[in-house]
Order: C-alpha cells, then structure tokens, then sequence
C-alpha cells in the first residue's frame, strides 16, 4: 500500500505561520523545535465539500497536546480556522482534500533541548493536499510488529504528538514483509494499534476496540463508537490479543487519512473468509452519512480564481 503523487499537488501553497509559500519553496527554520527533537504536534483533518468533519474535536486534541507539553504559547481555535480556510482558498480547494497541521514549539535561540530556548512563539503548519482516503476497500493485510507502542508511563499517546519513530520502524517491517501496515502491540503484549490507525474487530455481533493505554484517542475511533451505539450495536473496549483479532469475524482500522478499511489478513492467517464482512460495510455507510450531514462547513461554495 503505497501512496502515489497527485499531480493536482504540484503546485500547492503551504502556510507557515500565515506565509503561503510553493511547496519547493516551502521551509522550516533548523532551529525549529520540530528539527531539533520532534518537539511538535499534529492533527489530520479531511474535507468533504467543504465541511470538515468533527473540526473542533481535532483543534482541541492539538491545542489540548501543545498544553500537555507546556508549550508557552498556543494559537486559538479562531486563529487556526482562519489560517485554514486561506490555505484551502488559495488551493482552490473544496472535496477529496486531507490536510495535515502541525504545531511545533517553535524557533530556539540556540540549538538545544531546553524550552526556555524558545522564545518566538510557536509555529503552525498548514499543509493542505488533495487526497482521496488512501486505504483500499476490498481488504487490507496486517503482519504484527516486533516494535512495541509505548505505555503511558513512558510517552502518554493521548499526547498527540510528532515522535512518530516507532510507527516508521513498524511500518519498515511491513513494507519488508509484503504487508499494507503492521499490527502494533503494547508492553503486556495486548493489540494496541497498528502503524497508523486504530483498529476494531467484530465477534458473535459485538464491536470489539482495544483501550487507549497504548493508542491515541481517535477522533474517527470515537465517532465508530458513537454510532454503534445510537444504531445498538454492542461495543467493548478491552485487553485483545492477537489470537483474538485471528478468529475474529471481522477486523478493520479507522483513521483520518483513511476512514474505515476491512482487514483480511493478519501474519498470513485469513479472517474468517478473507473478505470485507457486512459489519465493517454498514458502518462505513453509516461514517459517510454522519461526514456530510455533520461536517463543520469552512467553506461556503467552491474557491474560484479571481
């Protein structure tokens, strides 16, 4: 699973603390905090017609992300929806449209660890690209991760931040066994996550999701979750070993980048029949129901050239 170039991205302008510059022009300082030790953090956004979905839930994980990490300065949500919509204006940009922000502490005085260092305020990163969900429909393949996700006494993963080390090793060793991601384990052994996405597997009717001891908070996950249960379907966030995700029914992942996707193998074993099940199809049209009719509009019709 490979993403491709788009060449309607050629040409993007990305904000950088309100600049919108040519994505080949486009820079950071070496001093900033994001270079010098991944001191940053990040949110995934998509459009759809120029809403974007559950917006102030995903400000307030990065504003909520920069606080954990006593960033001294932290840009409002007004101040960062602005800043979106230009970006997305002068994209001309309305639909198929995911868009990554990254705050990062900002530029040092110096180059060193310390915070104190910091004293020009943080910098936002507003890198809006068009990019249907990069995850294919008909079953995707897992292969499990000798790379462990920290426990929160080591990195809180409710920090939703830009130390992405242990996903990229764990991504290496699926591109080296064929696979589409890796599935990720906790300290204790139990699934956590894999790579990139929360993950879900369906047993005897009932909804199954890892606890977030290991993985982030997903925004996407929560939304599954929430319309499960206005549709009564029963979940149960608990300790899942891999021999549980096995003899699942189903299994998929959620995500921004990707929605919802069937998983249909995991360390070469089938679930069950090897293809998308009726489960993971129904809330997927349920997803997209609730994307355009809850969507936060941004956008009020298509930007135009002037």
């Amino acid at each position: 699973m490979l993403q491709r170039f788009d060449p309607r991205n050629r040409d993007l302008l990305v904000n950088i603390n309100g600049r919108l510059v040519h994505r080949n022009q486009a820079s950071v300082s070496p001093f900033d905090s994001s270079v010098q030790g991944g001191d940053a953090v990040w949110e995934g956004l998509r459009l759809y017609e120029g809403k974007v979905f559950r917006l102030s839930a995903h400000l307030a994980r990065l504003r909520d992300s920069a606080h954990a990490l006593g960033f001294a300065e932290i840009p409002d949500e007004d101040h960062i929806v602005s800043e979106l919509r230009r970006t997305l204006e002068a994209n001309f940009m309305w639909d198929g449209v995911h868009v990554r922000l990254t705050l990062s502490r900002g530029v040092k005085l110096t180059s060193g660890m310390d915070p104190r260092l910091n004293q020009s305020g943080p910098t936002l990163i507003v890198l809006a690209e068009h990019k249907r969900p990069v995850y294919q429909k008909t079953g995707l393949s897992l292969i499990t991760s000798s790379i462990r996700r920290p426990p929160p006494d080591c990195l809180d993963p409710k920090i939703h931040h830009n130390n992405l080390l242990p996903s990229i090793l764990a991504k290496i060793e699926a591109n080296a066994a064929g696979a589409d991601d890796a599935l990720m384990l906790d300290t204790h052994g139990f699934v956590a996550e894999t790579n990139a996405t929360n993950l879900f597997l369906v047993k005897s009717g009932i909804v199954f999701t890892p606890f977030c001891k290991a993985c982030p908070e997903g925004i996407t996950r929560d939304t599954v979750l929430r319309l499960c249960r206005a549709e009564g379907i029963e979940t149960r966030e608990a300790d899942l070993s891999v021999m549980e995700f096995y003899r699942a029914d189903e299994v998929f992942c959620t995500g921004t980048m990707g929605e919802l996707a069937p998983i249909a193998r995991i360390d070469g074993r089938a679930i069950a029949s090897g293809q998308p099940g009726p489960m993971s199809a129904r809330l997927s049209e349920l997803f997209t129901q609730e994307v355009l009719k809850t969507g936060e509009v941004i956008l009020e019709a298509p930007p135009e050239p002037a």
